[in-house]
């Protein structure tokens, strides 16, 4: 896709089981996605500032997507391509 388009990726809860899969999905996400500029950082759940209560957590530049669920490839590509 574009170069321009700069994408923060945050998982919050990344070290509990579920967290570790949402992580694994982002990845797989990301590698089916043409688009050049996504950072993906994992952040400590006690860190969190993003009024997420129930983990996994998945904030996309600044704005809560979703929580306490893992999200499947196609729905993150979906939110990555919106």
């Amino acid at each position: 896709m574009k170069g321009g388009n700069n994408i923060e990726i945050k998982i919050i809860g990344a070290n509990c089981s579920n967290g570790m899969k949402l992580s694994k999905m982002v990845s797989r996400a990301i590698e089916e996605v043409d688009i050049d500029n996504i950072k993906v950082e994992e952040v400590d759940f006690a860190k969190n500032k993003y009024g997420i209560s129930n983990v996994p957590g998945l904030v996309i530049n600044g704005k809560k997507i979703s929580e306490g669920k893992v999200l499947t490839v196609r729905e993150i590509k979906k939110l990555l391509l919106a």
